[in-house]
């Protein structure tokens, strides 16, 4: 598979632990340096500004997808390569992942939660088969993990968490699976 184009998903604030910018930071140099288009939400806010700023500095394209009401709550970033506004969460979520070959998940609140499991029931019901990376930075990630091995356990879930979703500790981890092109 070619990978042209990631779509991120994270919060539009940053989060308390610093750890969470600098992965973000480390994310976006990566994403530059691979000459991966960004596909993120739209954002000038939070680790969503911060993975659009960063790529755009290192040389990198951005596509930001903004839902009309969202405009004013996550202050539209003014400096992509490409914006497009639609109409509802529903029609940006779809944008972003027909525009995609695969997303990396960082920390985030509810709406990046709903990303996450849109995704993974859109991949677990074979409506598409784009790889899911979670980075867990410093564990962020950990009870939603526990969470969802306990409903693995408990048979809910139809294929295994590891074949959904790939979890990286770190960015560095990330290269490491796109240097080896097990994407």
């Amino acid at each position: 598979m070619n990978m042209n184009a990631v779509a991120v998903f994270c919060g539009s604030k940053s989060g308390k632990d610093p750890l969470f910018t600098t992965h973000t930071v480390e994310l976006g140099k990566l994403i530059a340096s691979m000459k991966l288009k960004l596909i993120y939400g739209g954002g000038s806010t939070g680790l969503m500004g911060l993975i659009a700023d960063t790529v755009l500095e290192n040389g990198g394209e951005v596509m930001g997808v903004i839902p009309e009401v969202l405009i004013q709550w996550e202050h539209q970033h003014k400096g992509l390569t490409e914006l497009a506004v639609v109409p509802d969460m529903h029609t940006r979520k779809k944008m972003m992942y027909d525009h995609c070959d695969a997303a990396v998940i960082l920390p985030g609140g509810l709406g990046t939660l709903d990303e996450l499991f849109e995704m993974l029931t859109w991949n677990q019901l074979k409506i598409h088969d784009k790889k899911i990376y979670l980075l867990n930075s410093g564990g962020f990630y950990d009870h939603l993990l526990s969470h969802l091995r306990h409903l693995e356990k408990e048979g809910f879930l139809y294929d295994r968490l590891e074949d959904r979703v790939r979890l990286c500790p770190d960015p560095a981890h990330l290269r490491a699976i796109f240097d080896a092109n097990k994407y």
